[in-house]
């Protein structure tokens, strides 16, 4: 009999917020590691969702399947109780009622995202949806899916976060969402600890996604070539180094002592010693004590 050693093989998880970007890195190095990975997200093959991107859970589904894992994609839209409780009740009939691993990646913000004005200038509604779509899918999320997790006395929940201190984050509602998710890793941490479930958050550096290649009009093949525009970009990091850091984590079997806590991927790699894609480790911490401290300040302590 063949022994799979995959540090997640049998494991559950569910990465809401999948179709691109940190949360498909997630997946996918989940999938790598040997779980079963749900992943949801309101862009699929049966339409775009109104960030019209072409990326879909169904291409990451596969990706995950690819990579050693068994990637499911289910479309849901994480704003509505409704679908996410249907979406649980799925995975507890067809897990026989396990989840081992929760991601919370849901944010659809980028075009909310008012970096030119401050609050009193700001369109209130624009605003405020933002904090529904990166702030209340989660909590819906955590609502419908944690008595999985606290039946069986054992699992992890990670918050995808951007910084991991409390230094300004440039824009107002921007700042309040990313904030405030980290504050939902401390207060799940807090309640679940009698039950056994890890909470965290986590943040990855200068993040190469499909919308930031898109943005510097390069492609992760010749991804330097935007390193003319931003020096800083030569310091980004791929979503499968986020992926890895998550993966890591949920194989820890001392990840309750991190409960609680907003890690980021450029701690985690010196702790459980993952590499990106290219076989480097960045570390966007250390650039910016270097770099960017002088003009910006400090990035501060972590939360």
């Amino acid at each position: 009999m063949t022994i799979d050693t995959r540090p997640l093989a049998g494991a559950v998880a569910l990465v809401a917020g999948g179709t691109r970007g940190g949360g498909r890195g997630i997946a996918v190095e989940l999938g790598v590691a040997g779980a079963t990975v749900y992943v949801t997200g309101r862009s699929s093959s049966a339409g775009r969702s109104d960030l019209d991107r072409p990326e879909t859970i169904e291409e990451t589904a596969a990706r995950v399947t690819a990579a050693g894992g068994r990637g499911i994609p289910v479309r849901t839209d994480h704003s509505s109780p409704e679908e996410v409780r249907a979406l649980v009740d799925r995975i507890a009939a067809e897990q026989d009622g396990r989840l081992d691993v929760l991601v919370n990646s849901v944010w659809g913000g980028d075009a909310l995202t008012d970096w030119e004005h401050p609050l009193w200038e700001q369109d209130l509604d624009t605003g405020l949806r933002l904090l529904r779509r990166a702030v209340e899918t989660h909590v819906i999320t955590s609502r419908y899916a944690l008595p999985l997790m606290v039946a069986r006395r054992s699992g992890l929940v990670v918050e995808v976060t951007d910084g991991n201190t409390a230094r300004y984050r440039g824009s107002f509602f921007y700042d309040l969402a990313k904030s405030t998710v980290i504050r939902l890793a401390v207060a799940q941490a807090a309640e679940l600890k009698p039950h056994g479930v890890a909470a965290v958050a986590i943040t990855p550096g200068f993040l190469r996604s499909e919308a930031m290649l898109d943005h510097f009009g390069v492609t992760e093949a010749n991804w330097r070539d935007g390193v003319a525009k931003d020096p800083d970009f030569a310091h980004s990091e791929t979503p499968a180094y986020l992926g890895r850091a998550v993966a890591a984590l949920a194989a820890d079997p001392d990840v309750m002592a991190k409960s609680g806590r907003a890690l980021a991927t450029w701690g985690l790699y010196r702790e459980y010693g993952f590499t990106d894609a290219d076989g480097t480790q960045p570390d966007f911490a250390a650039h910016w004590a270097t770099n960017l401290e002088e003009q910006y300040g400090p990035l501060g302590d972590p939360l």
